[in-house]
C-alpha cells in the first residue's frame, strides 16, 4: 500500500537525503506508529545496509544478526561473524569504502535493542560515526527506535561522542483525524465523520491499528474483531506494547492503570502513594519515559500547584475502559456496549481527549492560528476545564465539549455549570481579558435561551475531520 500522508517529513527525508554532507538521522515514536515503513517508504529500500535489532537476545546473538544483514546487503558469504560491535562497524567501514554508489543510505533499526547490556554498542558507534561516516558526504546514517526516552536520553542527550552529532531528528506523532480519514480511504473504508471520529478514539492516529480494518465490516464489527472475539487480532496487544518499549514493563503499566482512574490525571506524589512505593523509586524517570513515548502528558493546569500527568494514548483508555478485567466472547460485543452506562462515560472523556489532542486544528478553524496562544487545563475544587486556549488578544476560550447522539442542547443545568466555570476561571485571569465560550459537539447544537447568551462559537465534528 503506497504511503499515505506524511507529505512533510517525506520532503524533509528526500531533502537530507540530496544534502552535499554526511547527514546523521535519528527518528523516533510511540510503537506502530510508522517508523520503519515511512523510512522504507521514502528511500524506496534503497540502503546500502539495513539491520533491525533484536529484542532481548545475547550480545552473540544480536552480532550474528548484523552478520546476516551484512552478508545480505554486501552479496559476500565469507564475511566473517564480528566478535565484537567494534569489529562490527569495522566490517561496515570497509564494506561501504568499496561500495560504487552515490549515496549510501545506512537504516538502523530498532537501535535500543541493539544496545545490551555490557555490549558497548554506543561507543562502537560514536567511533563509526566519528572516525569515519562523518567525513564521508555521501553518507547518509538514519537510526529508530520505539523506546523514545531511549533515543532522547543515549543520543540527543549524548555527552560523549555522539554529543550534538545528530543532523535531523525527527519525531514521528500518530495520524491526526484527518489523516485517519484519508488513510481509511486508501484501504477503501468510507464512514461518516461520527464513525471516524469514534474509531480514532479506540485506536487513536495509530497506523498500524488502522491497518488491520476491514472494509468488508462495519466499525462495531471490526472493534469486535480486533478486541472482543476468541480469536481477537489484538488480543495481548496492551502488554506486548509496553514489554517491548520498558525491561520492567509492570512497573510502567502500574502507573498506567493508576492514570486510568482519574480523568485529570495525578500529581509525581499522588502516583507515589498509590503505587505504595518508597519516595523516588525512579518514579520521575519512568513518568518522563512514558511522556517521551506518548502515552502521557505532564501539564500544568491554571489553579493546580504542582504538575500532574495525564493519560493520553487511546488505545490504553479504550483498554482500561473495556478489556482490562477481561472479556466475554459474546456475538455483537460492542455493539451491546454501546447502550451501557460505560460506553457513555468513555465517549465523554475520549472525545475531551480528543479535542485536546487536535487543539491546533480547532486554532486553525477559530482563525487564531496567527495569533500568541498558551492552552492549559483549568482545575479548581469549584470548577474543571479541560481546554481553555489563552490568546495574545486579550481573549481567552473556554471550551466545553460533548460528545452526544443527537443536537446537544444547552439546558438551565449546563447553563449554572458553565456560568460557574467561567467566574471561577475570571478569577485567576488578569482583569483585562475576556471569556469567550466554545462548544464542540458532535452535531451542530440546538439553539436555546442559554446558548444564545453564553456560547459565543459551536466548532463541530465535521469541521475538525474536514
Amino acid at each position: 500500500m503506497a504511503l499515505v500522508g506524511r507529505k512533510n517529513e517525506q520532503s524533509e527525508l528526500l531533502r537530507l537525503l540530496d544534502s552535499e554532507q554526511a547527514e546523521f538521522i535519528m527518528v523516533y515514536g510511540r510503537r506502530r506508529v510508522g517508523k520503519t515503513y515511512l523510512i522504507r517508504e521514502a528511500f524506496k529500500n534503497k540502503f546500502a545496509f539495513y539491520m533491525t535489532g533484536m529484542n532481548r537476545v545475547s550480545l552473540s546473538e544480536q552480532l550474528q544478526n548484523f552478520s546476516s544483514s551484512l552478508v545480505l546487503a554486501s552479496g559476500n558469504s565469507n564475511i566473517p561473524k564480528p566478535e565484537s560491535w567494534f569489529d562490527a562497524f569495522e566490517q561496515l567501514r570497509n564494506y561501504l569504502q568499496n561500495l560504487d554508489a552515490p549515496k549510501k543510505i545506512i537504516f538502523l533499526d530498532e537501535l535500543p535493542w541493539m544496545d545490551s547490556k555490557d555490549s558497548k554498542f554506543l561507543s562502537a558507534l560514536e567511533h563509526f560515526w566519528n572516525s569515519f561516516a562523518s567525513a564521508t558526504k555521501n553518507i547518509k546514517l538514519i537510526v529508530c527506535g520505539s523506546a523514545a526516552s531511549w533515543m532522547v536520553k543515549k543520543i540527543v542527550e549524548n555527552h560523549g561522542g555522539l554529543h550534538n552529532r545528530i543532523t535531523y531528528k525527527l519525531k514521528l506523532n500518530p495520524f491526526d483525524v484527518t489523516e485517519t480519514k484519508t488513510f481509511l480511504e486508501s484501504k477503501n473504508i468510507y464512514w461518516d465523520n461520527r464513525t471516524i471520529s469514534e474509531c480514532y478514539m479506540a485506536l487513536g492516529g495509530i497506523p498500524y491499528y488502522l491497518n488491520l480494518l476491514s472494509s468488508k465490516l462495519s466499525l462495531a464489527q471490526n472493534l469486535d474483531a480486533l478486541f472482543f472475539s476468541e480469536t481477537a487480532l489484538l488480543d495481548g496487544e496492551f502488554k506486548s506494547l509496553y514489554a517491548s518499549l520498558f525491561l520492567h514493563s509492570k512497573e510502567y503499566t502500574a502507573i498506567i492503570e493508576i492514570l486510568s482512574r482519574k480523568k485529570v490525571g495525578f500529581t509525581r506524589d499522588e502516583i507515589i502513594s498509590q503505587l505504595k512505593v518508597s519516595d523516588g523509586g525512579g518514579i520521575t524517570r519512568k513518568l518522563t519515559e512514558l511522556e517521551q513515548c506518548g502515552f502521557i502528558r505532564k501539564y500544568k493546569a491554571l489553579g493546580k500547584v504542582t504538575y500532574l500527568y495525564q493519560l493520553i494514548d487511546f488505545y490504553s483508555l479504550f483498554y482500561f475502559s473495556f478489556l482490562e478485567k477481561g472479556k466475554d466472547y459474546d456475538k455483537d460485543t460492542w455493539m451491546h456496549l454501546q447502550n451501557s452506562s460505560t460506553y457513555k462515560t468513555w465517549c465523554g472523556l475520549s472525545f475531551e481527549r480528543f479535542c485536546i489532542a487536535h487543539a491546533e486544528k480547532i486554532k486553525s478553524i477559530l482563525g487564531i492560528s496567527g495569533i500568541s496562544t498558551k492552552t492549559y487545563s483549568f482545575y479548581s475544587p469549584e470548577a474543571q476545564i479541560d481546554m481553555v486556549i489563552e490568546r495574545g488578544d486579550r481573549v481567552v476560550n473556554l471550551f466545553e465539549m460533548k460528545y452526544t447522539d443527537l443536537a446537544y442542547s444547552l439546558d438551565k443545568k449546563d447553563a449554572a455549570s458553565l456560568e460557574n466555570k467561567m467566574l471561577c476561571l475570571q478569577s485567576k485571569l488578569k482583569k483585562r481579558q475576556s471569556i469567550m465560550n466554545i462548544l464542540v459537539t458532535t452535531s451542530p447544537m440546538k439553539q436555546s435561551p442559554y446558548s444564545s447568551r453564553l456560547i459565543q462559537r459551536n466548532i463541530t465534528l465535521d469541521e475538525i475531520v474536514e
